[in-house]
């Protein structure tokens, strides 16, 4: 990424909107623009879940996205946009609790770096979920669990 300021980032209890996240990773220098989505399932590991409750320490999560921008600047120098956003609160099944966008004049980049920015967000930033079973119940996720 040419410019710092090209990364754009949010955490928010407000719904994420798709649309808002692929505009502001287009350029017309991009090939390409990959946007990966996570959202809240109806189960994990075989035991249904009916809500995540996501809830953060938001100022060092804001500063470990900065972090992975650097990273992708280093690691993938043509990408021209980064953005990341993430919901915090309750959340029920269907919801985006994430989104990733990224620009790049090519689509390898661009897939490389969707796949880095997610895999760092999930093992390094300070955004823990709170699941809550079908049959009342409620645990909390481990912080590096990749699923």
């Amino acid at each position: 990424m040419a410019e710092p300021n090209l990364a754009q980032f949010k955490i928010t209890r407000d719904r994420l909107s798709l649309d808002e996240a692929y505009q502001l990773a287009d350029d017309q220098s991009n090939g390409a623009v990959v946007l990966m989505s996570g959202m809240v399932r109806n189960q994990t590991d075989g035991q249904l879940v009916v809500a995540l409750d996501y809830q953060a320490y938001e100022p060092m999560a804001l500063e470990v996205f900065g972090q992975i921008a650097i990273a992708i600047s280093q690691n993938y120098p043509s990408v021209t946009k980064l953005v990341i956003h993430h919901r915090l609160g309750y959340l029920t099944i269907g919801e985006v609790s994430v989104i990733i966008a990224v620009g790049s004049p090519h689509r390898a980049e661009a897939f490389a770096a969707c796949q880095y920015t997610i895999d760092r967000l999930k093992a390094d930033a300070p955004i823990w979920k709170h699941e809550c079973w079908a049959d009342g119940t409620q645990s909390w996720v481990s912080p590096n669990k990749t699923t």
